[in-house]
């Protein structure tokens, strides 16, 4: 039982250095300058196949994928911390979910210039845009998932904080919403089954598991503490 609190001070002290953030920080950064780099390969001509057959879709995948993965790992981070108890993991949760949302920015931006080809104000067809929507209802959930978070990366500094008040919690919930919105977007995309979305499925059923269990123990507390008074 020592030897597990020693490891668990030492995790939290770990999750709290800067050296972890940094890290965090570049782990975050990694796929995107990867992608950033292939892309560079393949337009330059240096290497045809860096995106493969349909550079486009590639494109959307990856940056789909990664933009998921980091919304999913920013919601992991309260139940290791209520669970194993490293508090100081806390302190990379915003920049997971700033990170997340990068990366669906990045991917919307990708649709609009090579599916769409919106390169600027101009060309853009907004009816277009919208009938497309319409058209594939797994891009109207992308798109519903981009606003939400959107919302929560605007109001994510101390400064709405302090504006929203209790509000902000309840607004920043919605995040579990942005999540569930992104893995329906990608299960509707799916045309052979869901293996693919299923590992994120069952994440997201864990992470929102726990959570009500501790708001359930939480109100039962809560009734409990008149009777015992």
């Amino acid at each position: 039982m020592d030897a597990w609190r020693r490891l668990i001070r030492g995790l939290d002290w770990a999750a709290g250095s800067r050296v972890f953030k940094i890290a965090v920080f570049v782990a975050c950064a990694v796929p995107i300058a990867g992608l950033t780099y292939r892309f560079w390969q393949a337009y330059s001509g240096a290497s045809s196949e860096a995106l493969g057959t349909d550079p486009t879709m590639t494109l959307l995948h990856e940056t789909g994928h990664t933009a998921i993965t980091l919304l999913l790992l920013s919601l992991t981070v309260t139940p290791i911390r209520r669970v194993l108890h490293i508090n100081r993991i806390q302190n990379v949760r915003r920049m997971l979910g700033v990170w997340s949302f990068t990366y669906v920015a990045i991917h919307l931006s990708i649709y609009l210039v090579f599916d769409q080809l919106c390169y600027s104000v101009a060309t853009c067809d907004g009816r277009a845009i919208w009938n497309d929507l319409l058209k594939r209802p797994y891009i109207f959930m992308g798109q519903l998932g981009f606003v939400i978070l959107l919302a929560l990366a605007i109001t994510s500094t101390n400064g709405w904080q302090r504006r929203l008040k209790r509000n902000w919690g309840r607004l920043h919930k919605l995040v579990y919403a942005a999540a569930l919105a992104g893995i329906i977007h990608f299960i509707w995309i799916q045309k052979a089954g869901y293996y693919k979305p299923f590992p994120w499925m069952v994440w997201l059923g864990i992470v929102l598991g726990i959570r009500v269990y501790y708001a359930a123990r939480k109100r039962m507390g809560r009734a409990r503490a008149p009777a015992t008074a």
